[in-house]
């Protein structure tokens, strides 16, 4: 008996010791089949238990089980997948798409998720999309390719702004600019010398992903920076197998999209002596049939202009007929680019690295722009537990710059000279003058240099160590140095150094911006249902700007052209600021049951830049949403393949303002060369963010196996405690001081439909259609201030509480009395009477440069090697007002060359027509009204590539990989009733918040085709 005991109990010894020994911990990583990125919140159930896990944010597992166990993973928008343990301990997954919207990794603040998981708004645009466009930013590269996303260049102006309203504007007089962060690191967009645009340093090849935060769900992860949406934007990083390698080689031109029709010098001379004439004869004269009348006529001062600006040669035979538009386009512009990268990895180390050199010369004459860059990122794994990587990017760009669109060496500006006028003499100097009308800029094509140099380096290191399964903690820290020099040097024939024989500034900026995040991220997996993703930590960052200038003249040589030869020092200054951030902020994702989706996020935000009494500010968000197509009344359903509802509620802030608005600020004055101190801002210790509350409603839904899929958005975007100066008593000693105080109001609506139309072995043909509304209106200001009016005379732009801001507000126009060509205008609000006095006129709201809709359409085709895309991109509803009009349409008032319409003036009683009678410098019309104000809606043809692969039989033989050669335009065809050089506009000189759609000669965007070499190897 007690023998039996003994041998039964050894063997279950034995039995327990087998299974103990079967019992083996299994790793690995799932991934997406469809992009190659890693999933996290994957299920991971032992097949038949409830025991299991979910992946980590780098789509990473870990359990226990046992040989002869089944592992099950599901995911939302993937097919389910088995894998049986037997004797493996690493199992890598990859799952098949099945509802395609759900199963995109998308990258959020501090993490990623998938599609399917996602209960706010996020736009999302991959690298390769834009890979190869010939524009020197990766702003321009985006415009029309999402939703909400309102993006336009000021000009064609090269390395300069580029203005982005993610669901409109929100603030008057704070920044409207997003938030943008290069892998984890909020990078330096604004406060370059100048115009420069600090974001064209980003070579946009490196880049794998952008992501627009556009809702408060989203975004609020960002809190006090995150009124005005955030781009989110992931470089590129290795890959595991063999190295890879990728030379490209872009070549092409590039011309105006657009010229202007001016006046020949024939019609010039018609025009100019009808005007003088015209004069002559509302004041009783009558030179050219009574000669005694001549003398010390009209007609008289402009033959003797004409004299003047005409030279050497003749104008009374035409004998000069200079097309001055010409001279101001550069014939040789063009792009060139060439970029090299290779990828490549192990079990343990992935790299990433490039080198890339971009030329472009400008459609206008002394404008170009150069970049070299060059990126490394590297990723190790240095134990179960713990990884750490950094990503490396440095860039130089230099960029000869043009003056602002408003003086007179802009070389578009050009075309305000006289035909009549030569180029030069007959020694062959550039004419200058007085002989010119104006300032012949040409001068400074020879005789100036204006040099805008930046180098750039932007790059991070973190840290991560796996605490257990389900926690992590991750340590970034970033830097982003910009170092920008600008020298300027005009010499003794140029407008700007004639008077001092030779002008010369020499600038110099660094700013110094680094940041900080420590975060832990917690992946839980409850069972077979609850799934639980949470994210909490801090960030900081600091920010310092040091700025020096120094301006000399009187060189002894026009080629001596650095200050070290001015003979005299005639200014400098030095300014040095900084401003710094303190946060804390939390997030956690949850999912039931793979259909039932909640987020909610905090952020507190503490800053440098708020008074004493408010320098927090917390910004929560909650999120929810309800995959229907999970449920079982839907699931499966051959028809309606994927139907989401999701809706979010959250407060964000805008803090961009001047680093000091809060205080009691002195500055520098001197009395008798003894330095003293004045007042010049009243302190405001109760000063705070803007703050912003948004709600938004969605649907996303797929059809026919998502053949096809959309999305329709709705929001309602409420900005309160407004950035304004306001005035304040005089007994004060100031005249303003900034409050928070009024409220703006966007609201809208975002569609986007994607459709596989065709999808054959030999062709394939996806569309997808963006279009979005945005309404936007200014609801309070200060207390009993009903508007703010234009700032100038020559601008319409205003704000008047209930309409959108920048409103064109002035004199409307109604065309010309026919009895006497007097130029008229509206007396009344119901435009039923007129008159030709313009101090007379009826103020109304005459225009709205916002647009009413934006929109984009894309086209994917492939047809066996052969591939073709483009992108229309559109604005509708806007108005732009041609503030040069007063000058060049303004039907002969002063000796600026006129564009040809203003040859249709009136001339005889009964003429019917738009264009008054010319009458020198009697300004009949010619005030700032709307009728320089004109539709400014258009569609373009943004982009159109045109490529060829070779086959795999011929690439073989050659010892390549791949092989493309490719054709791409950009800007290639405009389609729009806008007068003037170009639509997409807003003059440099003038730009703000509330400025906005403003012409004044501003350059026209360029198109380029380009010819380019992709090979893989």
């Amino acid at each position: 008996m007690t023998k039996n005991l003994l041998s039964a109990l050894l063997c279950f010894l034995f039995i327990g010791n087998m299974a103990i020994a079967q019992t083996r911990t299994v790793t690995g990583t799932v991934i997406s089949v469809e992009d190659g990125f890693p999933l996290p919140g994957v299920n991971v159930v032992i097949k038949g238990t409830t025991s299991g896990t979910v992946t980590d944010l780098n789509g990473g597992y870990s359990i226990q089980v046992e040989s002869n166990q089944t592992l099950v993973f599901s995911f939302v928008g993937f097919e389910t997948q088995e894998a049986a343990v037997g004797n493996r301990s690493i199992i890598d997954i990859s799952l098949q798409v099945d509802a395609k919207t759900l199963g995109e990794v998308v990258v959020t603040g501090f993490g990623t998720i998938t599609k399917g998981d996602l209960t706010g708004n996020i736009a999302t645009v991959k690298g390769a999309e834009i890979a190869n466009i010939p524009v020197p930013n990766f702003q321009e590269a985006l415009q029309g390719r999402m939703a909400g996303v309102f993006v336009e260049s000021n000009s064609g102006k090269l390395g300069e702004g580029v203005k982005i309203r993610v669901r409109g504007t929100t603030s008057i007089s704070g920044g409207n600019e997003p938030l943008y962060i290069v892998d984890g690191l909020p990078i330096t967009s604004g406060g370059a010398i100048g115009d420069f645009n600090p974001l064209a340093d980003i070579n946009f090849n490196d880049i794998e992903s952008f992501e627009v935060l556009k809702d408060a769900s989203a975004s609020a992860i960002y809190g006090a920076r995150a009124s005005n949406g955030v781009v989110l934007i992931t470089t590129k990083s290795g890959a595991k197998g063999k190295t890879k390698f990728n030379v490209g080689v872009q070549r092409g031109v590039s011309s105006p999209t657009r010229k202007r029709e001016f006046l020949n010098a024939e019609e010039f001379i018609e025009l100019m002596t009808e005007s003088a004439y015209n004069n002559d004869l509302s004041e009783g004269f009558d030179p050219k049939n009574n000669p005694a009348d001549y003398p010390g006529s009209w007609l008289q001062f402009v033959e003797g202009r004409f004299d003047r600006y005409s030279g050497w040669s003749d104008w009374r035979t035409n004998e000069t007929d200079t097309d001055w538009q010409e001279q101001a386009f550069n014939p040789d512009a063009g792009v060139t680019n060439v970029n090299f990268s290779a990828t490549g990895g192990d079990d343990k180390t992935k790299f990433y690295f490039s080198t890339a050199y971009d030329k472009q010369e400008g459609i206008i004459i002394r404008n170009d722009f150069e970049r070299i860059s060059t990126r490394l990122n590297l990723d190790h794994k240095v134990s179960e537990i713990f990884n750490f990587g950094v990503n490396l990017g440095f860039s130089r760009v230099r960029n000869n710059r043009l003056s602002d669109d408003n003086a007179f060496n802009n070389p578009i500006q050009l075309v305000a000279l006289a035909p009549i006028t030569p180029i030069r003499d007959l020694n062959g100097v550039l004419y200058d003058t007085p002989t010119t009308t104006y300032y012949n800029n040409l001068v400074d094509s020879e005789n100036a240099e204006w040099l805008n140099t930046s180098y750039r380096n932007i790059s991070n290191i973190y840290g991560e160590v796996k605490i257990t399964k389900d926690l992590k903690f991750k340590s970034e820290f970033g830097v982003d140095v910009m170092n920008q020099n600008q020298e300027q040097f005009f010499g003794s024939r140029t407008n700007s150094g004639r008077s001092t024989n030779g002008f010369g500034r020499s600038s110099w900026l660094r700013i110094f911006n680094y940041n900080t995040n420590n975060f832990f991220t917690y992946t839980k997996a409850i069972g077979t249902k609850h799934n639980i993703d949470a994210v909490a930590g801090m960030q900081f960052q600091k920010s310092e700007d040091n700025f020096t200038s120094v301006e000399g003249q009187e060189f002894p040589l026009d080629d001596l052209r650095t200050l070290a030869s001015a003979a005299e020092i005639t200014g400098g200054t030095s300014t040095l600021t900084n401003f710094t951030f303190l946060s804390y902020f939390a997030r956690v994702n949850y999912r039931f049951n793979n259909k039932f989706l909640g987020t909610f996020s905090a952020r507190a935000d503490g800053s440098s830049r708020f008074g004493d009494n408010n320098k927090w500010g917390f910004f929560p968000a909650a999120s929810a949403g309800w995959v229907l197509s999970e449920e079982g009344f839907l699931k499966g359903n051959e028809t309606l393949s994927l139907l989401k509802l999701r809706a979010s509620y959250g407060l964000t802030g805008n803090a961009e303002i001047g680093n000091f608005d809060h205080l009691g600020l002195f500055g520098t004055s001197s009395y008798g060369l003894i330095p003293g101190l004045r007042p010049t801002q009243i302190p405001n210790p109760n000063l705070n963010w803007e703050k912003t509350e948004q709600f938004n409603i969605g649907i996303e839904f797929g059809i026919l196996r998502d053949r096809i899929t959309g999305e329709i958005d709705y929001y309602d975007k409420n900005t309160r405690d407004l950035l304004l100066n306001v005035p304040v008593p005089a007994t004060s000693g100031f005249n303003v001081q900034r409050q928070n105080i009024g409220r703006m109001q966007n609201y809208g609506f975002e569609f986007i439909l994607n459709g596989s139309v065709v999808s054959k072995e030999n062709f394939s043909w996806n569309a997808s259609l963006n279009f979005a509304r945005n309404i936007n209106r200014v609801r309070e200001l200060a207390p009993g201030q009903e508007s703010i009016p234009p700032t100038s005379s020559r601008s319409l732009n205003s704000i008047f509480i209930g309409e959108s801001i920048g409103v064109f507000y002035g004199p409307k126009y109604a065309g010309v009395d026919p009895d006497n060509g007097d130029a008229l205008y509206y007396s009344n609000a119901e435009q039923t009477e007129t008159t030709n006095n313009i101090n007379n006129a009826e103020r109304m709201v005459v225009g709205d440069p916002n647009p009413q809709f934006i929109g984009g359409i894309t086209n994917n085709f492939t047809f066996g090697n052969f591939d073709m895309n483009f992108l229309f991109q559109g604005v509708f509803g806007n108005d732009i007002y041609d503030g040069g009009g007063g000058f060049f349409a303004a039907n002969g008032d002063w000796f600026d060359n006129s564009t040809r319409d203003q040859m249709a003036r009136w001339q005889n009683p009964g003429d019917i027509t738009m264009v008054p009678q010319a009458r020198l410098g009697a300004c009949n019309g010619c005030q700032a009204s709307s009728r320089y104000l004109s539709d400014g809606s258009y569609v373009r043809l943004r982009t159109l590539t045109i490529g060829y692969t070779l086959p795999n039989t011929l690439t073989s033989k050659m010892k390549i990989s791949t092989a493309r050669f490719y054709l791409v335009a950009q800007n290639l065809l405009t389609f729009t009733n806008y007068k003037g050089w170009d639509p997409e506009v807003n003059a440099d000189a003038f730009a703000s918040n509330v400025s906005q759609g403003y012409d004044f000669y501003s350059a026209p965007q360029a198109r380029t085709i380009s010819l380019g070499l992709n090979v893989g190897f």
